[in-house]
């Protein structure tokens, strides 16, 4: 994770982001905060990585790479403003221990658009990473990788449509998704969570499960209710203010994964 000293909505690279809003810099540490709370009240290990000036999305830890298996596929950001936040999360990667560190040829945002369960990686694809990157990945990594196209701009990552329960099922929101990704995942997990629009909303597939609790924004009420349904714990959080950027308790997480 990465403390959001230096968060603000500067600039506008997705249709969350409105700087003539604003952004209230203490609050967002302040909801940051809590929620690192809340994966270490549930017994998560934590490591931080040392904010960079002018990178105000870095807060957003889950689009620094992916990390599977103890091999990191790097990042390379579809726009400049973020461009940086690639290297400095490699450097803090190999500085603690991972040293099979990929410098990739194509575009992808990490696990912003690389989600990875039990047997599989999904794959996003249609606003920020290029296909071509997940095959990169899938050469690198030695995993099967699926591809899926999102089709609602305001659903740009593919963390922010469905996120992975327990490595072997998932929660989506079918909106986000092409017909032809919408009847992949309705064969790959035909008993996974299907959020209403209200829900993703708000960001609320932007979520992280570690298997039993489901770290979720508070104000996805109808899918805390389905998870809670399904025997899941939701731990509810407030990321309202990270929001403005376009992100919740799954963007502000890169996971990762030790060599087994």
């Amino acid at each position: 994770m990465c403390r959001p000293e230096h968060f603000a909505v500067t600039y506008a690279i997705n249709p969350w982001m409105d700087p003539a809003a604003g952004a209230d810099a203490g609050r967002a540490v302040a909801q940051w905060e809590a929620l690192r709370a809340a994966y270490l009240a549930l017994g998560h290990e934590v490591s931080l990585i040392d904010p960079v000036e002018g990178l105000p999305d870095m807060v957003f830890a889950a689009n620094g790479a992916l990390v599977v298996g103890g091999r990191v596929y790097g990042a390379r950001f579809a726009f400049p403003e973020r461009y940086a936040e690639g290297p400095a999360y490699a450097r803090w990667l190999r500085d603690n221990g991972f040293t099979d560190v990929l410098e990739p040829q194509y575009t992808n945002e990490g696990e912003g658009d690389f989600l990875t369960l039990d047997d599989v990686i999904l794959a996003g694809t249609g606003f920020r990473t290029d296909i071509a990157a997940h095959q990169e990945a899938q050469e690198f990594l030695g995993r099967p990788v699926v591809t899926l196209r999102l089709v609602d701009p305001r659903f740009y990552h593919l963390d922010t449509a469905l996120f992975p329960l327990g490595g072997r099922d998932v929660a989506y929101y079918p909106g986000a998704f092409s017909p032809g990704s919408r009847a992949v995942l309705e064969r790959l997990f035909p008993h996974a969570v299907i959020a209403g629009e209200r829900d993703a909303a708000v960001l609320g597939l932007n979520a992280v499960c570690d298997g039993r609790n489901v770290v979720v924004n508070a104000e996805a009420a109808g899918l805390i209710g389905a998870l809670a349904e399904r025997g899941y714990t939701p731990v509810p959080v407030d990321l309202s203010e990270l929001r403005k950027a376009g992100g919740g308790p799954k963007c502000c997480t890169l996971e990762l994964r030790p060599a087994p």
